[in-house]
């Protein structure tokens, strides 16, 4: 059994497979996190208390796609985000790069009933923007990703996952409490994204990636493992 939390408005008794929205990080699915305090921070907003819900998931019989492990590098997870984001395309080196990553770092996620990854939401989502605008290298995405204790994500995506999740209660987010540690931790994220950009960087561009035309198994992309 996993033991899942997710944040909202709502006492959500019974997630719906096939809701939710089509453009976030990993397409429509129900998505979760195994830590509280994140799901409390997730749950408020400035003006009215959130609901922290708590579920129980069988997974002994589902596919888990975990993107945090060495199999997978940090283009992994970007080939995934930006075929479900929408990304400004401001110069052209954001949509070649777009292409570049779906066409070779591409996982099958369809494949999967449940996904395990980065969650890119507020600050985290500019720093890959960042990225794809030839901005930071690589080397500068994958410490980002690690800034202000992101934690992981987990998806539910397939109807099969559903079938197993169960509602075991539920608690209420205090705006009060939980409201300011969610902006503290993205107003950390973003001064410590500050001082990398600030840092001499002799990395890996999306522009050198593309042309030197490297892949997954190239040992100078980064692993997607959370430090």
């Amino acid at each position: 059994m996993i033991e899942l939390y997710h944040g909202s408005t709502e006492i959500i008794r019974k997630p719906t497979f096939g809701l939710g929205r089509v453009h976030n990080d990993y397409g429509r699915g129900f998505y979760c996190t195994e830590n509280k305090e994140l799901a409390n921070e997730w749950a408020c907003s400035s003006v009215k208390d959130g609901i922290c819900n708590h579920y129980q998931l069988e997974d002994k019989h589902l596919k888990i796609l975990n993107l945090n492990t060495e199999e997978y590098s940090i283009l992994n997870w970007m080939a995934i985000l930006v075929a479900n984001r929408v990304f400004r395309i401001d110069v052209p080196i954001t949509g070649r790069a777009k292409r570049y990553l779906e066409e070779h770092f591409m996982v099958n996620v369809s494949a999967y009933d449940v996904i395990i990854g980065y969650r890119a939401d507020d600050k985290y989502y500019d720093f890959a923007n960042a990225f794809l605008s030839n901005t930071i290298t690589v080397e500068q995405l994958a410490r980002a990703m690690r800034l202000g204790t992101l934690g992981e994500q987990v998806v539910l995506k397939s109807k099969f996952a559903f079938e197993n999740i169960e509602f075991k209660g539920y608690s209420v987010a205090d705006k009060e409490v939980y409201f300011p540690k969610r902006d503290k931790r993205n107003e950390e994220a973003g001064c410590g994204f500050d001082r990398i950009c600030k840092e001499a960087a002799d990395g890996l561009y999306m522009i050198d990636i593309m042309r030197s035309e490297l892949r997954n198994d190239d040992p100078r992309i980064p692993r997607n493992i959370p430090e």
